[in-house]
């Protein structure tokens, strides 16, 4: 078998979805408000000048549709739009937020899953924070993107995003980057203007990728030559459509539902959250390489339909028995395993919901016990 080559791509701050989902994880932080019995789901769509927020909600907190709007817009500040086609402070705002329907409510009210799906999980041992290699890098620079331009570097705009292709041997070991496609918003002095934009942005992200880059490696930096035109004026953005951006970047199935907006009672959120733990800690106890896992449940009720376990090509069904007698799987049980009421959704929006090690479900607290 000969060497093979895998990409996966991350986006800024300042990508229009990922404004959409930071509004709609916003909002939903404060509809939740740390409360057990308030339900969310949040979805937000952005374009030139204008933010349309609508969902589903339990609770009385939608009615303060005043202080919603403001939250809106000092999101849309902190990340940094101030342009003349996206401004937080002059572009216009709608409300569509309304009651969750009573028929979800019945089933969601006393924690069973509130929908149905299947979630996946995946964890690999190529390096610290067990996430493959090519969205672990593509993370890693645009996170410095933003932090640079935070950082003072003013001839950056808050759009952009990033693309790593990883080489592999034929032992599936990742041995060195290949190519790095990179686009970043600028300012207009910097128009036609791609080699300095391309020396700029090089410094800036190069030491991210640690010694994995080589004479070889090709950076292609704006590719089109200019990106002056960015954000939401440039493209419009909708909550839940980087879900891949949010995962794993390709490398493992994903089972089609995104996370931003919604409270942890959706288990397209919470479930995914487990099976990540679950994948985590396989990996991190030396049993495996790699793991999958998959878990689906049914709208209303708590206990999973399924579990599935696949680790360095094998289904793992005596993992699978261990898991279903030693951990919680219905939402309320993950909710608690992790303290989701207590979590600041916006703290997993940008750069991967998987990977940050002070999140609760990047644990491997139970590593030891599966190691058999």
């Amino acid at each position: 078998m000969k060497n093979y080559f895998f990409t996966s791509e991350s986006v800024t701050e300042g990508h229009p979805d990922k404004v959409a989902d930071l509004i709609s994880d916003t909002v939903a932080n404060y509809l939740i408000n740390q409360n057990e019995s308030h339900r969310a789901a949040i979805e937000t769509m952005v374009s030139s000048n204008m933010v349309t927020i609508a969902g589903e909600v339990k609770t009385d907190l939608m009615n303060n549709t005043d202080l919603i709007e403001e939250l809106v817009r000092q999101t849309i500040r902190n990340i940094g739009y101030e342009q003349k086609n996206f401004h937080w402070n002059t572009l216009s705002f709608k409300n569509l937020i309304h009651t969750q329907s009573a028929d979800i409510a019945r089933g969601t009210d006393d924690f069973g899953a509130g929908d149905q799906g299947m979630m996946f999980g995946y964890a690999c041992n190529e390096n610290d924070s067990l996430m493959p290699s090519a969205i672990y890098y593509s993370h890693k620079i645009t996170k410095a993107l933003s932090t640079a331009r935070h950082n003072g570097q003013d001839w950056m705009g808050p759009d952009g995003k990033a693309q790593v292709t990883v080489e592999y041997s034929n032992v599936n070991d990742p041995v060195r980057i290949s190519n790095v496609v990179c686009s970043t918003q600028h300012s207009k002095d910097l128009k036609d203007s791609p080699d300095e934009v391309q020396k700029r942005v090089e410094k800036i992200i190069k030491p991210e990728l640690n010694d994995m880059f080589d004479d070889d490696t090709i950076f292609q930096i704006n590719p089109t030559g200019n990106f002056v035109t960015g954000g939401p004026d440039g493209d419009t953005g909708v909550t839940g459509r980087k879900i891949i951006v949010d995962t794993y970047g390709g490398y493992a199935p994903h089972g089609g539902g995104a996370f931003s907006g919604k409270d942890c009672t959706k288990v397209d959120r919470s479930g995914a959250y487990m099976a990540r733990y679950l994948a985590k800690n396989i990996v991190a106890s030396g049993v495996s390489q790699n793991a999958t896992i998959q878990i689906s449940y049914a709208i209303g009720i708590k206990e999973p339909v399924s579990l599935y376990v696949y680790c360095d090509g094998k289904v793992r069904n005596d993992i699978s028995d261990w898991i279903y007698q030693n951990v919680d799987l219905t939402p309320l049980g993950i909710i608690r395993k992790f303290n989701l009421f207590k979590l600041d959704l916006t703290e997993t929006t940008n750069y991967g919901h998987f990977g940050k090690n002070h999140l609760a479900w990047e644990n491997t607290d139970i590593a030891k016990q599966l190691n058999f």
